[in-house]
This record gives structure tokens, C-alpha cells and sequence, in this order.
């Protein structure tokens, strides 16, 4: 009987050898791709700043008056700006160009029809001096949405776009930042061929244009402290914080190396809490701006963001308005994308 029991066991043991072989190949697999996957997607370089945020320097708070004035002029005089409200959405084009221009940029405005009606991108260029083929994109779209005035909606990414262009109009760089505030983002236009950005960044795959980065700015002025204010698409609300007083920098797989990039260098030069992820393009949110159109062209491209309605609940309606936005704070992103755009024009 004894004698049985051990052959029995010595058989199990041979038929299972296979077995446990394939189940060893799996299991090695799964971990290579969870680590890969966690390298790709969520870990970035050094850590989210904590604690108590510093004074603005002088630089900053004379940024911050620029920032208010500009959307000011954007969100209350002008308000509500687009297809439906067609000459407000070229007055807003029109402060643009003339704010531009008065930073001593000559003012490209690329035209497009929509029913026999003409609608601007709106460009100026600031030449890098060793590498000028290469090229940065910083944008944001100056339309809004429905009708809600798009203070933070999009008026915070337009007027940064606009203040970042004024900054580096006396800065020297290597390669060329082109800074593009883009009309149509919002419905109905919309991941449509209509879409400003998506006009805008055919033209640059139509001519082979090098464009190492594309950064969209998108709904970046609103924070809060509250425990339980900050949304996720699931499995995300397990790895990331419940307070929505971080500014996030979110990107497709193929744009992962960017993300690390950009989050790399804010940490390094900004006393602000900052998250950084590179998920697949198909989850709620990631392609939800201007990034996601020079991803149609095979331009790797990220969008900074407050993550919109994952965080703000004025999201689309005409309740988005210039009193909900933590202007300190605005200029504390905006004054750390200075040194983003610095480090990805070297």
C-alpha cells in the first residue's frame, strides 16, 4: 500500500512538472509587464512638492496682475466666444493678435471655414538659435463652451498661453517655441476635422515639421484643499490623492517620455504639488483637449491641466466663471511652465 501511495504522489509530480513550468512563465510575465507598466504610466521623476507653498516672488506677482487683466477681458467683457457667438469669439481673437503684436511678435492667423465663415488659429513663432527645425508647441483654445464665459474653461490655458509667449519673446532658446492659442476645441467641433487644433497640426504633418513636444493648456485655475474634491476615472482613484490642489500633467503611452519630461522639470524649479500619469488615449479625460489632435499627426503631446471636470463642477456651465479661479496659484503653474518650456527648448 505504501509503496503505491509513493508512485501515485511520483506521478503527480512528473504531470505536474509542465504545469508548473507554464505557471512559472506566467507569473514571471505578469510581473515584467506590471512593472513595466507602472514604470511607463505612473511613475515620475522625483516627488510632489508638500507643505506650506512660498510667498510669490516680485516676477510672480506682477504676473499675476497680467494673468487677472487678461481674463478679465477674455471671460467678463468679452464672455461667452464661439461659433454660436461669433463676433465675440473674433473680439477674443482680436485681443489676442493685438496683444501679441504688442509684445513685438509678428502674428501668424491660420484660416478655415465653417459654413462660409472664417475661424483663426492664431501663431507667432520665437526662433531657436541652434536648433530652430526643432520644435515646442505650447497652446490652448480660446473658445468656450455652450454658454458658459470659459473663464477657467478655457480662458486660464489661453491667457497663459498668452502671458508664456510674452515671456519668451525676450528669452534666448535652441530650439523654436511656437505659442498657438486655437479656436474650436469645444462642441460641436470636437474631435472633428473642424477642430482648430486638429486644422492646425495637419498643416504642420503636411509640411514634415519636427515637433518634439506639443503642451496643451487646459482648464489650469482652479484648486481645493477639501478632502474628497478630487474625481478619478476608476482603477486611478486608488494611486492619486482626494484633494484637488495639484496641477496635473496626463499624456498618451506614446507620450510617456514627455510626460516624465515636463513633470521632472516643474518639480525641480516649482515649490507646487504636481501628478503626472501616461495612460491609454481611450480612457475618460486623457484625450479630452488639443493634445490629443497632434496625437492624430503622430506628435507626442501632453496636456497640463486642473483635470476639469474630474475636478471642477462649473465644468461646461455658466457658472464657470473668473471668481472660482485661485489666481496665486494659477501664476505658480504658469510661472513653473516658464521653466518646462526652458528645459524641452535646450
Amino acid at each position: 500500500m505504501k509503496k503505491s501511495v509513493s508512485k501515485s504522489r511520483f506521478q503527480l509530480q512528473i504531470i505536474s512538472k509542465p504545469a508548473l513550468v507554464r505557471l512559472s512563465v506566467l507569473v514571471a510575465i505578469f510581473l515584467v509587464l506590471s512593472i513595466w507598466g507602472w514604470w511607463m504610466m505612473f511613475w515620475m521623476p522625483k516627488q510632489s512638492y508638500q507643505g506650506q507653498l512660498p510667498p510669490l516672488q516680485p516676477q510672480e506677482i506682477v504676473l499675476e496682475k497680467l494673468l487677472k487683466q487678461d481674463l478679465q477681458k477674455l471671460s467678463v467683457e468679452i464672455g461667452i466666444r464661439n461659433y454660436s457667438q461669433y463676433q465675440k469669439l473674433n473680439n477674443a481673437k482680436d485681443f489676442l493678435i493685438t496683444s501679441l503684436h504688442q509684445a513685438g511678435y509678428k502674428v501668424n492667423q491660420q484660416e478655415y471655414k465653417i459654413d462660409n465663415k472664417s475661424y483663426y488659429n492664431i501663431e507667432v513663432e520665437h526662433k531657436g538659435l541652434k536648433k530652430p527645425d526643432e520644435i515646442i508647441i505650447v497652446g490652448g483654445h480660446y473658445d468656450s463652451a455652450f454658454t458658459s464665459p470659459g473663464a477657467n474653461d478655457n480662458g486660464t490655458g489661453a491667457v497663459a498661453t498668452l502671458e508664456l509667449a510674452k515671456i519668451f519673446a525676450n528669452k534666448k532658446t535652441n530650439r523654436t517655441i511656437r505659442f498657438v492659442e486655437f479656436t474650436n476645441e469645444e462642441p460641436p467641433f470636437f474631435w472633428t476635422e473642424n477642430m482648430g487644433s486638429l486644422v492646425y497640426a495637419k498643416q504642420l504633418h503636411q509640411h514634415n515639421e519636427n515637433v518634439l513636444a506639443m503642451l496643451s493648456l487646459e482648464t489650469i485655475g482652479y484648486f481645493s484643499d477639501q478632502p474628497g474634491s478630487q474625481q478619478y476615472p476608476f482603477p486611478l482613484d486608488l494611486l492619486y490623492p482626494n484633494q484637488g490642489n495639484f496641477i496635473s500633467f496626463i499624456g498618451n503611452i506614446n507620450s510617456g517620455d514627455l510626460v516624465k519630461k515636463a513633470v521632472g522639470s516643474f518639480r525641480r524649479h516649482v515649490q507646487f504639488p504636481s501628478q503626472g500619469t501616461a495612460l491609454p488615449g481611450w480612457i475618460p479625460g486623457v484625450g479630452w483637449s488639443d493634445q490629443w489632435s497632434f496625437w492624430e499627426q503622430g506628435y507626442p503631446g501632453i496636456m497640463v491641466t486642473d483635470t476639469a471636470p474630474y475636478r471642477y463642477q462649473y465644468y461646461h456651465t455658466d457658472e464657470d466663471t473668473i471668481d472660482k479661479i485661485d489666481f496665486e496659484k494659477l501664476t505658480r503653474v504658469v510661472n513653473g511652465l516658464v521653466n518646462v518650456i526652458s528645459d524641452l527648448a535646450t
